[in-house]
């Protein structure tokens, strides 16, 4: 795909590298797609998308092309230049609000929504990448949800290529922060096929961000807790991203976490604890951003603090240290003594858990997306 999408971070290519003589190519560009004839449109649409990949510029300039570009989709072409079509107007949304809200509001949704349910799977695969580019525009989200687009993409999440259910674990995640989307993606019971993408992502990947975004928001209803529980390494998966995902990702991941416990400590304690959850989120309190380290402190009292007694539970166990150290650096006056003594017993857990941690790794390999 030539495009970077918008929910990543620019990249350095991602700048206006317009060449003289770029305003007479836009012009020409623009005069093409008006034409009447496809091989025209055609050439005109493959224009576009190589002048729109790295200008800003010229996704300005070329903004007038959206409206021809969408009467391309809706055409009984070539699978060719409907996929051409597509490239070219997904290069003009990329960091271009306007041109997002442009494309949707030509009606290209519809067209969109049809080639996500095609058997040719590279056609598939473009309508699936625009629609991450298209959910990334608030104003579109509502729009999107509405379409009937989510369902297919949790479809694609399920049977789609690799790629595929990367951009539409995206997308979903874009959609996600709609309150009626999230709803939604909710019914359409997406948990198991987010958790396969997690686990089969390495966990410093943006895959494995968006993945863990997804759970975190799906985990506030309780169809979302129970399959996170009941996938087979699940909750495992989450803590794996806590332990090595980025520092967005480690805080949907603790997020996740904390949301399951709360909602029912007795049911949701002891699976967490039983993936040696600790570790992770005694680093997070000193590694973490501002709020994974309030939700990893509040997840470690939640682990502690039993509903019911456990004669087992010793004054010197691992998890009563850990919140009595916590107790001591709460607040924003946290202590450099106090953190080189927690940094300490990270890694003397780390040492403790390593055997553990070797034993989960034969069993679950994660490959990289």
């Amino acid at each position: 795909m030539d495009t970077t999408a918008d929910n990543q971070s620019p990249s350095s290519s991602d700048v206006d590298v317009t060449p003289h003589g770029a305003t007479s190519a836009v012009l020409r560009a623009l005069q093409l797609i008006q034409h009447d004839d496809s091989d025209s449109m055609l050439q005109a649409a493959k224009e576009i998308r190589r002048l729109t990949k790295t200008s800003q510029r010229c996704r300005r300039l070329l903004a007038d092309a959206v409206v021809p570009l969408v009467s391309m989709l809706r055409v009984d072409s070539p699978e060719s230049h409907h996929e051409s079509a597509l490239l070219a107007l997904l290069n003009l949304a990329v960091k271009d609000e306007k041109n997002k809200m442009s494309i949707v509001e030509a009606g290209a949704l519809k067209p969109v929504i049809r080639f996500l349910q095609s058997d040719n799977l590279n056609l598939q695969g473009s309508a699936t990448a625009a629609l991450l580019t298209l959910s990334a525009s608030v104003n579109n989200k509502p729009i999107i949800g509405a379409s009937g687009a989510i369902p297919l993409l949790v479809d694609i999440l399920r049977h789609g290529t690799t790629q595929a259910k990367v951009d539409a674990v995206m997308a979903l995640s874009n959609l996600s922060t709609n309150p009626n989307n999230l709803t939604i993606i909710n019914k359409t019971g997406p948990i198991p096929s987010v958790v396969s993408l997690l686990k089969a992502s390495k966990k410093s990947s943006k895959t494995a961000e968006k993945c863990c975004s997804v759970v975190e928001s799906l985990v506030g209803f309780d169809e979302g807790r129970t399959a996170l529980a009941a996938e087979n390494d699940g909750i495992l998966a989450v803590i794996e991203v806590l332990e090595n995902g980025t520092l967005q990702a480690r805080e949907h991941a603790v997020g996740a976490l904390l949301t399951t416990c709360e909602s029912d400590r007795c049911k949701y304690r002891e699976p967490i604890l039983r993936e040696g959850v600790i570790p992770g989120l005694l680093e997070l309190t000193v590694q973490g951003t501002p709020k994974s380290r309030t939700k990893a402190k509040t997840l470690l009292r939640l682990l502690r603090e039993s509903p019911y007694p456990r004669s087992g539970l010793q004054a010197d166990t691992l998890e009563n240290i850990v919140c009595n150290l916590i107790s001591q650096i709460d607040g924003e006056d946290q202590s450099s003594k106090a953190k080189k003594m927690l940094a300490e017993m990270v890694q003397v857990s780390m040492e403790q858990s390593l055997r553990h941690l070797q034993q989960r790794a034969l069993v679950c390999t994660p490959t990289d997306i």
